[in-house]
């Protein structure tokens, strides 16, 4: 198997999607679903269901979390498009192939990309269960050269060398602001670092991370975010504080993924609020 996406590909695996529908959705916004976040599409009105395994071309998710769906339906008066179960590097697969589901998001129309994960707080003000606005990322495999425009660029979705100075979109994270303080709460804003995982951090390396300027650590994202801005999406990234990363942890700490998912589900209802509040004041950001 090639380690690269082929436009073909994308095609076919948006045909299928388009094929197994009723409706003629045309999804303005895609939503990208992170670990214990799933229940985030139940926000979808009307739903129509197609499971990713069916998919042409389509990386099948193997961990805990990630239900493998895409759900189709109304979501503030808008088209969206919802990734239950998303893939990862640390999975074996390639990086063409984690992003192939942007690419056939981008292929079915969406322009507005909203982007959830669960991540360990480095912020020591940080609390689990927060919500942080990601004000950009630190992208530490793309930098060692697993970026997923590695390889033969398409020109038809962007540029060889896209520009990344504003890959998270300012005035969708003061929309997320508004929303958040007119439902009764505040949201966190910082910067997301990228690991690939799937062990967690060591001591040294958090604080290499604190060090670094990062905010909240994670295992997905980025990758994902640079497909988006590589075809001109606009990105709207909100990580669920599901645990403290600790540098110093407590003698018999230990981080678990049960822990994560736990923590992720008790954000939801804010998850939920944030996304389809933004999602139906777009109009306002246009």
């Amino acid at each position: 198997m090639s380690e690269f996406i082929s436009h073909e590909q994308v095609v076919n695996a948006a045909n299928f999607v388009r094929a197994n529908i009723t409706h003629n959705h045309r999804p303005a916004v895609g939503l990208i679903l992170g670990s214990g976040l799933g229940a985030l599409a139940d926000a979808i009105e009307s739903p129509e269901t197609v499971a990713t395994a069916d998919v042409p071309h389509w990386p099948a998710s193997t961990v805990q979390g990630h239900s493998g769906r895409l759900v189709i339906g109304s979501m503030g008066g808008q088209t969206a498009l919802v990734l239950q179960g998303r893939t990862h590097f640390y999975e074996g697969y390639s990086m063409g192939h984690v992003t192939l589901p942007i690419r056939v998001m981008i292929e079915l129309g969406i322009r507005t990309l909203i982007v959830t994960n669960a991540a360990g707080g480095l912020n020591p003000d940080y609390e689990p269960g927060d919500l942080m606005l990601i004000s950009d990322h630190i992208n530490f495999p793309g930098m060692a050269g697993n970026n997923p425009l590695r390889g033969p660029n398409d020109d038809s979705y962007g540029p060889r060398f896209p520009d990344m100075t504003a890959p998270y979109d300012a005035a969708l994270r003061r929309l997320a602001h508004q929303v958040a303080a007119g439902a009764g709460f505040a949201l966190r804003e910082g910067v997301y670092a990228y690991v690939g995982g799937p062990s967690f951090e060591t001591p040294a390396e958090l604080r290499f991370l604190q060090r670094a300027g990062a905010d909240a650590v994670g295992m997905s994202t980025a990758p994902e975010v640079v497909v988006a801005r590589h075809a001109g999406v606009r990105v709207l990234g909100i990580s669920t504080i599901a645990n403290l990363a600790l540098p110093d942890p407590k003698v018999g700490i230990i981080q678990t993924h049960q822990e994560v998912l736990e923590m992720s589900a008790r954000a939801v209802p804010r998850l939920v609020a944030v996304a389809s509040g933004v999602v139906g004041r777009l109009a306002e950001v246009a």
